[in-house]
């Protein structure tokens, strides 16, 4: 099990970015606009500027996906959202439906 620090610190990470997500957008989009005006390279050094600003946490890229049961960093399996070792637990006692012991 991942201490609860960690846990709490995902979450919330998750709010931050589920916060900002529509700021970032709009400054991102400011920041790939491709016109070479001067107007435009003034606002695009105040999105860049403003982005900065933003928590860094606020970044998608700062989340890790974690097992939703035990909050295991390591092995996870996006399909099923927990680690391997959750994983190979319920399907060895069939609480996942579906998946059984491969054998050839």
């Amino acid at each position: 099990m991942a201490k609860e620090s960690m846990k709490a610190r995902e979450r919330k990470r998750e709010r931050l970015v589920d916060r900002y997500a529509k700021k970032r957008a709009e400054l991102t989009k400011v920041l790939k606009s491709t016109s070479t005006d001067e107007n435009v390279q003034a606002e695009k050094w105040n999105a860049m500027m403003a982005l900065q600003k933003l928590p860094a946490n606020s970044s998608k890229v700062r989340k890790h996906n974690r097992c939703g049961l035990t909050g295991r960093p390591r092995g996870y399996m996006r399909q099923f959202g927990i680690s391997r070792v959750t994983f190979r637990e319920m399907a060895l006692n069939g609480k996942i439906p579906g998946v059984k012991k491969a054998s050839w």
